[in-house]
């Protein structure tokens, strides 16, 4: 017997249309890449996101072609994310800070129809448009008064000329909850980038998980700041989940330096806000020698990379911030876990609270995990049992666009897929997991793990220290011993001795790096995450200590 319930398809469509009914004066600020801050409403977003989808009318796109896009956290962009895959077309968001050869790579293996671009990447779409072979349109994101001259791009038009006569009115249609609605490619650290391909469904179940109070808990009473940028997993979502509940839109456009950053959150009376740790690092370096305060901000979500103690301390601490550790991965969607007490633990003294708040948190509804061995075999959640950490749900890649990579899942016996995520975790007894290392970055000493986020944290506290990356080094006797590569805060001094002797009584001492290298910057991907081949690549020449 079925349930006597209406049926209707999630869609992104059912979003923006919510929005629009229920919340159509909600704001959405951006500062543009022209300087200024632009302001409408949810009701605007809808209106012109009706106009983008009646403009892929007009160029006849066909259901499923791509859309791709080169932009920042943005208005135009917002409207992007809901025209298109409100359309029944998908929304390819390209990452601009990658190098050329690979937007390129990518733009054709996703067989992209259309490019729409901020102007700040028009240099990128000068030295790519000729060999992007399905591209048929390129798009400036910008006024008509503002698309330059000769821009050496055949037929070039912007965006508000492309959209501006169509009509607000449109009929979205209705099709499978399942087809595809956006797609992103990660990063590619390992070969070519594979692409994970969302669905309509996987993309609102997600929205609506991220929204529940005990992840990150947005509501209409929220003005939110995504500095995550829009070109990277859709921002974690918070979009979409902004678009079901209501909340105020803050972006931050192309100045994401701290003084910007924190400027545009005191101006627009920011609440919540969510980014990876080195756009926080800029903000509290900003701050803390001006001796400033926030006067709304009352959370931070950081994930991306783990969030090092110190800055946990810092927000929470100097500055009455809540810190919401966040873990989750492109092919995630990219939520899986995020770090709230229970209400066990709310009694907890400060610094039994913070030894669980520096961990990734629990898993959210619609994500299950596990550890295991090199067998397979799952391991215990007592918290110090350590195991490759294995993901399974309705917003989590079965395999890759056009079967890139093959099958990437590992099968259980009763015959169910599990991803792999690459990292090496702990869960305790209570749920909340913690990663202790990628794979592919685990020092094996011997015989024993050490964790490199770890040696990275206790780094990352010095006070003379901006960036802390530790890596394995061949040693005759134990495998591999850790070392870690440093960079040093501007005007700021530490010797070698001086570092690791501030790891005595904070790590076992086997634990502790062999030694110190003084690096001028650690090498960043273009999510902002370290890129410790490459640094293995910068030291390849070095020699452990003989000592």
């Amino acid at each position: 017997m079925l349930g006597l319930m209406q049926s209707q398809p999630l869609l992104i469509s059912s979003l923006i249309e919510f929005a629009d009914r229920h919340h159509s004066d909600g704001e959405i600020i951006s500062r543009r890449v022209e300087g200024d801050i632009h302001r409408y409403t949810w009701s605007d977003v809808a209106k012109r996101s009706r106009q983008v989808a009646n403009a892929l009318d007009g160029m006849k796109l066909a259901f499923s072609d791509r859309v791709a896009t080169l932009a920042w956290n943005g208005y135009r962009h917002l409207e992007l994310y809901f025209g298109v895959s409100g359309s029944g077309r998908v929304l390819h968001t390209i990452n601009p800070r990658l190098h050329p050869d690979q937007v390129v790579w990518i733009a054709n293996h996703a067989e992209d129809q259309i490019l729409c671009f901020d102007m700040s990447f028009l240099p990128i779409v000068q030295a790519v448009h000729a060999r992007c072979s399905t591209i048929k349109q390129f798009v400036a994101m910008c006024d008509a008064d503002k698309l330059p001259a000769d821009s050496g791009i055949p037929n070039l038009i912007s965006y508000e000329a492309w959209i501006g006569k169509q009509s607000t009115q449109y009929s979205w249609p209705q099709f499978d909850e399942n087809s595809a609605s956006s797609m992103c490619y990660t990063s590619g650290t390992t070969g070519n980038p594979k692409a994970a391909l969302y669905s309509h469904r996987s993309t609102t179940l997600h929205a609506y998980a991220a929204a529940l109070p005990d992840v990150m808990g947005l509501s209409a009473r929220d003005s939110v700041l995504p500095v995550v940028p829009m070109f990277h997993v859709n921002a974690w979502g918070i979009p979409y989940s902004a678009a079901l509940t209501g909340c105020k839109l803050v972006f931050p456009g192309p100045a994401m330096d701290g003084k910007s950053i924190y400027e545009l959150i005191e101006a627009e009376k920011v609440s919540y806000a969510a980014g990876v740790p080195t756009v926080w690092q800029m903000m509290l370096g900003h701050m803390k020698p001006a001796g400033l305060k926030f006067s709304t901000l009352k959370r931070t979500v950081i994930g991306g990379s783990a969030c090092p103690p110190a800055m946990i301390h810092a927000f929470q601490e100097d500055y009455g911030v809540e810190v919401l550790h966040a873990w989750g991965m492109t092919e995630m969607s990219p939520l899986g876990t995020l770090n709230t007490l229970k209400n066990k633990q709310l009694g907890l003294p400060q610094d039994e609270q913070m030894k669980i708040r520096l961990k990734q948190g629990r898993a959210i509804y619609g994500v299950d995990m596990k550890i295991v061995d090199a067998d397979g075999k799952e391991l215990p959640w007592d918290g110090k049992t350590y195991g490759d950490l294995l993901v399974k749900g309705p917003w989590i890649v079965k395999e890759y666009f056009k079967g890139e990579g093959g099958d990437p899942l590992k099968y259980d016996e009763a015959g169910a897929g599990w991803f792999p995520t690459g990292d090496v975790a702990t869960i305790d007894e209570s749920g909340f997991m913690q990663i202790t290392d990628r794979s592919k970055d685990v020092i094996k000493s011997g015989g024993e793990w050490i964790s490199s986020i770890d040696v990275e944290n206790i780094a990352m506290a010095h006070p003379a220290i901006a960036m802390a990356a530790c890596v394995g080094m061949p040693h005759p006797k134990w495998d591999e011993r850790p070392i870690i590569a440093v960079v040093k805060k501007p005007g700021m001094e530490v010797s070698r001795d001086e570092l690791i002797k501030f790891y005595d009584g904070k790590t076992a001492k086997w634990q502790i790096p062999d030694d110190v290298v003084f690096v001028d910057a650690i090498p960043l991907g273009a999510t902002g995450k370290m890129q410790k081949m490459k640094l293995r690549e910068q030291l390849k020449d070095y020699k452990l200590p003989t000592a």
